[in-house]
C-alpha cells in the first residue's frame, strides 16, 4: 500500500513539473514571437541618408571618334657616331638633364689627331712650295719684260705656281676635314633636355652610324594618335581632344588637333592625327599609351555614374527610389564620357529620377525605404558641449 502511494505521488510531481515547464516556455515563446515580428519588420525597411541618394541629371555628352596612340616628344635626337672609333667615356646616364653643348660621349681621337698633324704638316710644306713658286714667277716676269727669257719659260713657271696653289688648297682641306673629325669625337647635346636612352658603354667600338645616346626634350610632348578611317571625315584641325594617359590615373588631359595626315595606313586603315597639349600639365615620360576622344560634337544626354550601376550578366540596372520604396530599374546604357566617367542612359531613367549612389547586393525590389533624419542633441548636451571649451580655457 505504501509503495502504491509513493508511486502516485511521484507521478503527480512529474506531471506538475511538466506543466510548469510547458507554461513558462509558452509565456517566453509569446514574447519572443512578438520581438521576432518587430525585427523582421525592421529588416524589411531600409534606412538611408540623403548622401546615399543621387538625382539623375542631363549633361552634355561629347561625341566623336576615339583616338589612341602614345605620348612622344617633338624634339628628340638619336645621336650617332660620325667617326669610327672606340668609346672612351660615357658622361651621362639615363634620366640625367643636359644643357645644349654638354659633352655626352667621348670617342678615341688618337688616329684622327695623327691624321690632323699629318695634314697640317702637308699644308705648311705646300705653303712653302707656293711661296717659292710665286717668287720664281715674279722673277721670270721681270726677266721676260727685259727680254732676257722666253715666253715658254714664263708660262712653265706660272703653271708650277698654279699647281702649288692647288696643292696648298688640298692640304688645307685635308687639315680642315681632320679637324672636323677630331671635333666629332666629342658627342654633344644638341639642345636642353634629358638623356632617355644610353646605347653604348666604355670600350665599345663605334662604327659610323652606330647609335650612341638619345636625348629628348620633355617640355615638347605631344600625342601621336590614330583614328579609324571610317571616322576621319569629322576630324578637323583645331578640335578639342580629351584623353587619359596610362600612369596618370584619374587625370584628364586636354589637347587640340594640330595636323591630320592626308593618307591612311594601307594595313590598319587608320589615319595618324597629331595632338598638342593645351597647357603645361603634360607628362614628362615618353612612350606612354593614351586613349581619348576627339570632341567633334556635343549632345544633351541623361548620365549616371558607374558606381550606381549594377551588372548581372548581360543586364544592367539601377535601384531607383520612388514612393518610399526601392525599384529595380533595367537600363540601356550607351557611350561612356571619358571626361567624367559617367555612362549615357538611353532608356530606363529620366532627368530628375532618384537612384542609390552605391547600391548593395541584398536589396529587394519593392523594399520600403525610410529617410534618416539627423537627431538633434538635447538642450542640456548642447549647453554642456558649448561650455566645455570655456572651462578648459579657464583651467
Amino acid at each position: 500500500m505504501l509503495r502504491k502511494t509513493l508511486f502516485v505521488l511521484a507521478i503527480a510531481s512529474a506531471l506538475a513539473a511538466c506543466g510548469k515547464e510547458s507554461k513558462d516556455p509558452g509565456k517566453g515563446g509569446g514574447k519572443d514571437g512578438k520581438d521576432g515580428k518587430t525585427a523582421a519588420g525592421a529588416a524589411a525597411r531600409l534606412i538611408i541618408s540623403p548622401e546615399d541618394m543621387l538625382t539623375i541629371e542631363s549633361n552634355a555628352l561629347a561625341s566623336g571618334p576615339v583616338i589612341t596612340g602614345s605620348v612622344q616628344p617633338e624634339r628628340n635626337a638619336d645621336l650617332r657616331a660620325e667617326v669610327s672609333a672606340v668609346v672612351i667615356q660615357v658622361l651621362k646616364e639615363n634620366g640625367e638633364a643636359v644643357k645644349r653643348g654638354d659633352i655626352l660621349v667621348k670617342l678615341d681621337e688618337t688616329s684622327i689627331r695623327d691624321s690632323l698633324n699629318s695634314a697640317e704638316e702637308a699644308s705648311r710644306a705646300a705653303s712653302q712650295v707656293l711661296e717659292q713658286a710665286e717668287r720664281m714667277f715674279q722673277r721670270m716676269k721681270t726677266l721676260r719684260a727685259s727680254g732676257m727669257t722666253s715666253t715658254q719659260a714664263l708660262e712653265d713657271t706660272e703653271i708650277r705656281r698654279n699647281n702649288a696653289q692647288s696643292d696648298l688648297s688640298a692640304a688645307r682641306s685635308r687639315a680642315a676635314q681632320a679637324r672636323q673629325q677630331l671635333q666629332r669625337t666629342l658627342v654633344r647635346a644638341p639642345f636642353d633636355g634629358i638623356v632617355s636612352e644610353r646605347k653604348v658603354s666604355n670600350g665599345d667600338t663605334a662604327q659610323i652610324g652606330k647609335e650612341l645616346i638619345r636625348v629628348i626634350d620633355p617640355t615638347s610632348m605631344r600625342l601621336e594618335g590614330l583614328v579609324s578611317a571610317d571616322k576621319i571625315g569629322v576630324v578637323k584641325v583645331g578640335q578639342a581632344v580629351r584623353f587619359r594617359i596610362n600612369g596618370y590615373p584619374g587625370q584628364d588631359f586636354l589637347g587640340k588637333v594640330r595636323r591630320v595626315d592626308p593618307a591612311a595606313n594601307a594595313v590598319t586603315r587608320q589615319v595618324a592625327v597629331l595632338v598638342d597639349f593645351n597647357d603645361k600639365t603634360q607628362p614628362r615620360v615618353a612612350g606612354l599609351y593614351a586613349e581619348g576622344r576627339i570632341e567633334a560634337d556635343s549632345v544633351s544626354a541623361v548620365m549616371i555614374p558607374d558606381s550606381a550601376l549594377v551588372k548581372a550578366g548581360d543586364q544592367t540596372y539601377a535601384w531607383t527610389v520612388k514612393d518610399k520604396a526601392l525599384h529595380k530599374t533595367v537600363l540601356r546604357i550607351g557611350a561612356r564620357d571619358i571626361r567624367t566617367g559617367h555612362w549615357e542612359v538611353q532608356s530606363g531613367l529620366a532627368s530628375g529620377d532618384t537612384v542609390l549612389r552605391t547600391p548593395g547586393s541584398t536589396f529587394k525590389d519593392g523594399q520600403q525605404v525610410e529617410l534618416a533624419v539627423p537627431k538633434k542633441l538635447p538642450a542640456a548636451a548642447v549647453a554642456s558641449s558649448a561650455s566645455a571649451p570655456a572651462v578648459a580655457k579657464g583651467n
